[in-house]
């Protein structure tokens, strides 16, 4: 079934390789030629140089040898041997003596003391015969706030009036021509800027009203605003304050109104509203025993033109009225307000916890001693001021300032014993209690005397500076020297011993 067989052999030569060899190709690649090259630094030359002092003997034994070789002057040293004693007695009794103590020489002239640097006013206002009610300086000092209305006009009245700012460090700074102008709907009687924010400014209107604008906003100022309801304020608003609250940082705003109301208000930014946090009513019927010579026969209120809180005591403040009163109040106080207002939600309390002797014409502003916790001035259209002590009814010290009204007296917030005072007859009188004389230490006159200076504010930032507003609708920005504001040796020893004394 099987057999061998031989057969040829078969080849197939192969062509891959003739192939692969014939698709072959030789390539080659390189960098371009790297360029390298060597150099060196070397400095040409250094150069070392010291200095040295000679030795202080070698000096001190040569000026000794030069004067050895000069002359001596005649009878020099027999003079300088009598004298010797009485000038060494001499010379211990000054270090013993005190007759200069306190002693300030004063280079400047006289007539320098006060210098007008800037006289601000607003045409508009102006023109209306607008009169300035209020000032008040930025918490920075270099803003300065003012308020117009109307302070001869006892009739209610809808003349409308603004509060203009200027920016006495802005460079192109126009006197007749405010920073901001806000227009209000009615005249603004008192004014206060913000203690810590500088676009913040309160301000109570005639209306009633409680007012705060942000300066900083373009549009609407108003960022809130009481109106007018049963537990706001229903007569002119004479005097607006910030004040702490409890918490760190936050300031409420406290109004006092010729009413006999005082309010405490918190302001709610976000919703641009006023939320009454205490009520007080000051009465005729609750007034203090101390000044029995001011007996109320009736439970009417006590119509209130000042206020002033103590800046040692958050519990206590000051409120002056049109009747003269000059009381003592306290926010703690628990007592209730002898009668109620027409529909009057809030309770009210009495806060009045002390007189003090009644003055014979309304009392217009209340100051408190920024440098004592129990001194305080007070002015009236008696035209005398009234160095106060918290604790006694009469007045320490009593100053004829003016025959006519005094609008405001403000302590220095730098001088204890130095204050202003702004009069009716339009001038300025800056007492210094060191004096022995009771004389104005210096007297701020600016425009015709029938034009009456109806407020001040020293600013506290720039001591050197005053702010004086008038009836004429201008307010002038004057530069106190340094013997008004630099605070002298043993001032404030002194403003204690005006408090210890009695009063007559």
């Amino acid at each position: 079934m099987f057999a061998d067989e031989a057969l040829d052999t078969v080849s197939v030569q192969s062509l891959w390789r003739k192939s692969h060899e014939a698709a072959q190709e030789s390539k080659g690649c390189q960098t371009q030629m790297f360029h390298s090259g060597e150099s060196e630094v070397q400095v040409i030359s250094t150069t070392i140089s010291s200095t040295q002092t000679e030795l202080q003997e070698q000096g001190t034994e040569q000026l000794i040898q030069q004067n050895r070789d000069e002359p001596e002057p005649p009878g020099l040293k027999d003079f300088l041997q009598q004298v010797e004693d009485m000038v060494i007695r001499e010379l211990v009794k000054n270090v013993r003596s005190h007759a200069f103590d306190g002693f300030q020489a004063s280079w400047e002239d006289h007539s320098q003391r006060v210098l007008l640097i800037h006289s601000l006013q607003h045409p508009s206002a102006k023109e209306k015969g607008l009169h300035v009610t209020s000032v008040s300086w930025s918490c920075t000092g270099s803003v300065i706030a003012c308020a117009y209305g109307r302070i001869d006009n006892g009739d209610w009245s809808n003349e409308k009036s603004c509060v203009c700012t200027w920016n006495l460090d802005r460079r192109g700074l126009h006197p007749s021509q405010a920073d901001l102008v806000i227009d209000v709907p009615t005249a603004v009687t008192a004014l206060c800027c913000h203690p810590c924010q500088p676009s913040l400014i309160a301000g109570g209107l005639y209306s009633g009203e409680v007012v705060i604008w942000d300066t900083s906003r373009t549009q609407d100022s108003v960022v809130a605003q009481t109106g007018l309801s049963a537990d706001s304020h229903r007569d002119p608003v004479y005097q607006v304050s910030w004040v702490p609250l409890q918490k760190k940082g936050e300031f409420g705003v406290l109004s006092a109104c010729s009413g006999g109301r005082v309010l405490l208000w918190t302001v709610v930014f976000e919703q641009g509203s006023f939320v009454q946090k205490a009520a007080y009513a000051v009465l005729q019927q609750q007034v203090p025993h101390s000044s029995s010579s001011f007996k109320a026969r009736s439970n009417s209120t006590v119509g209130i033109t000042s206020m002033a809180l103590s800046p040692w005591d958050s519990d206590t403040f000051l409120v002056g009225s049109e009747g003269g009163l000059l009381l003592r109040c306290s926010f703690s106080s628990q007592k209730l307000a002898a009668t109620a207002f027409e529909g009057q939600n809030a309770t009210l309390r009495a806060p009045a916890v002390f007189s003090f002797r009644p003055r014979s014409g309304p009392v217009h502003s209340i100051h408190y001693s920024p440098f004592h916790r129990n001194l305080f001035v007070s002015g009236s259209t008696d035209g005398l001021v009234h160095l106060h002590s918290l604790l006694q009814a009469s007045p320490l010290l009593s100053l004829r300032v003016s025959d006519s009204y005094i609008f405001q007296v403000q302590w220095s917030p730098t001088r204890p014993l130095v204050f202003a005072a702004a009069t009716g007859k339009g001038e300025v009188q800056m007492f210094d209690l060191s004096h022995r004389s009771l004389r104005a230490a210096a007297t701020i006159e600016q425009g015709a005397a029938d034009q009456a200076a109806t407020c001040l504010a020293f600013n506290c930032q720039k001591p050197h500076l005053l702010a004086v507003g008038k009836t004429d609708g201008t307010v002038n920005i004057w530069q106190l020297s340094a013997d008004l504001m630099e605070q002298s040796p043993r001032e404030i020893s002194q403003l204690e011993k005006i408090a210890n004394q009695v009063a007559e």
